[in-house]
């Protein structure tokens, strides 16, 4: 993949996310829910000030720089990696993408807006994001393809 495809991807994925924050900005008061799945799955405006799960709660500036420090190291890789698939390229640009949504919510608006809200198995998930999905599978994908990797060396 040449870097332009890899930067279309980014801006592709990063819109994405941006622009489905926005609708549930535009449409939803903070809190409210719309029912989707009932028992299962609704979209529900939340403003989260941390990280995943909510932890590190009004840690602004530590998150933002963790997720500048990641972009920068996951755009290192994407560049100088010499062998790898486009499934390990689509990995890093999901996790740069992610990162990069979640980065600009939080230095725009000091906050990242959650609205996926799902209760699975009685247990009430964590409220997330578009950005959210492309950071978890991206790093999945990444976890797959180092032990994949690990597994080829040893035979």
């Amino acid at each position: 993949m040449s870097y332009l495809v890899y930067l279309v991807a980014i801006c592709i994925f990063t819109l994405l996310d941006q622009l489905s924050k926005k609708q549930i900005v535009d449409y939803l008061k903070l809190g409210e829910k719309i029912e989707i799945i009932k028992g299962f799955f609704n979209i529900t405006h939340v403003r989260n000030y941390g990280a995943g799960f909510s932890i590190l709660q009004n840690a602004r500036l530590f998150l933002s720089l963790i997720s500048i420090i990641a972009i920068i190291v996951l755009v290192y890789l994407l560049v100088t990696t010499k062998k790898k698939d486009t499934l390990t390229s689509m990995s890093y640009l999901m996790v740069i993408s992610g990162a990069l949504g979640n980065l600009l919510d939080r230095l725009r608006q000091g906050y990242v807006v959650d609205f996926l809200d799902f209760k699975i198995f009685g247990w009430d998930y964590p409220v997330f994001n578009v950005a959210d999905i492309f950071i978890t599978i991206g790093c999945f994908l990444l976890i797959i393809i180092s032990l994949k990797g690990e597994k080829n060396a040893k035979n």
